[in-house]
């Protein structure tokens, strides 16, 4: 992500988020103060498979007009209430980074406003922050393409661990599907390791044991996946095996990020990102660092999944310290990285 540099003497209106990385096309807000206002969203949910990119863009192109009308009528706004557009600029899938993209040069243009491109890793630890109210956490990042257990050290958010292979989402979805459960598939797998938990309350993993996901300061899903696949086909019970598989994976996320807590002598953790509306997630957190005499945060689950109002507050904290971005660097970038953007505030 390229950013020109300009001084920004003031804002006075609303701040336009677009969200367009993946499956969800959102349209979110914040006030010339940053104080944000939930989202308008639409999730495709394809019948079977997982998500295809152009399919994706083809969605988001179709219901673009309808959900920014539908958050300016309800927000009582018109479109000169806009005072700058931001969007994510990466990392995502191509054909749907484009589409928001192309949405944010076309409404920056009419609207002879600001146009802001943002990093949508970041977007998700400025989101949390805002809510929870957190100054200096270690995020735990986990969503569908991404797992990265994330600080800040000198002016930018520092990956100190992530996956190898898949996201853990991406991993809860793909075994959900080879089991006949449709995308998004991470919540019914919660659905059915609860439900196991319910009926039989002294399980034991010994009984069903997956592979160690730690490696150092990262985590790799893939082996996790095969053996909990392979427990289904040798005739464990699909929901034990639901419970497995969570108990592992978070249990691997944890770890590394109790590390990171340890090795950066840091006291909050803020969880982020879709599987962060897992309570299960969330219960292990709390109880590490009640342990650890840490704090552990999580904002609302609509800021934990994809949103547009993320990329608003991240789009009105770039734009009040300075950065804007040109047309001509206006590009997407499928690989942009948490740790590519210098954090200036």
């Amino acid at each position: 992500m390229i950013l020109v540099e300009r001084r920004y003497m003031g804002l006075d209106g609303w701040v336009l988020g677009i969200e367009s990385t993946a499956h969800t096309f959102s349209f979110g807000l914040v006030d010339s103060n940053g104080l944000p206002r939930p989202s308008v969203s639409d999730t495709l949910r394809p019948d079977s498979g997982g998500i295809h990119p152009r399919e994706a863009a083809d969605h988001h192109v179709e219901l673009g007009a309808k959900l920014l009308k539908d958050l300016l009528d309800r927000e009582n706004l018109v479109p000169n209430d806009i005072a700058a557009i931001a969007y994510s600029q990466g990392p995502g899938m191509g054909p749907c980074l484009r589409t928001g993209a192309a949405a944010a040069r076309a409404l920056s243009t009419y609207l002879s406003v600001p146009l802001i491109g943002v990093n949508h890793c970041v977007a998700h630890i400025e989101i949390g922050r805002e809510q929870c109210g957190c100054d200096d956490p270690i995020l735990l990042y986990v969503s569908g393409g991404n797992t990265q257990v994330i600080a800040r050290l000198d002016g930018k958010y520092r990956v100190l661990g992530e996956t190898l292979d898949i996201g853990i989402g991406n991993m809860l979805d793909k075994f959900a599907r080879a089991h006949g459960i449709p995308f998004p598939g991470g919540p019914e797998v919660e659905k059915m390791a609860q439900k196991w938990l319910d009926s039989n309350p002294n399980s034991s993993l010994k009984e069903l044991e997956l592979p160690y996901a730690v490696h150092g300061m990262d985590l790799a899903f893939s082996g996790l996946l095969s053996a909990a696949n392979r427990l289904v086909k040798d005739g464990s019970p699909f929901e034990a095996v639901c419970w497995s598989l969570q108990e592992h994976a978070f249990a691997a996320c944890i770890e590394v990020a109790e590390r990171a807590l340890a090795h950066t002598r840091k006291d909050q953790i803020l969880l982020g990102g879709g599987v962060a509306c897992n309570q299960r997630l969330r219960t292990m957190s709390e109880i590490m660092c009640r342990e650890r005499g840490a704090s552990s945060y999580c904002p609302p689950k609509m800021y934990c999944i994809d949103n547009g109002t993320m990329i608003a507050r991240l789009g009105w904290l770039e734009l009040i310290n300075g950065r804007v971005t040109s047309l001509e660097h206006s590009a997407v970038d499928q690989e942009l990285r948490t740790d590519h953007t210098a954090i200036i505030w």
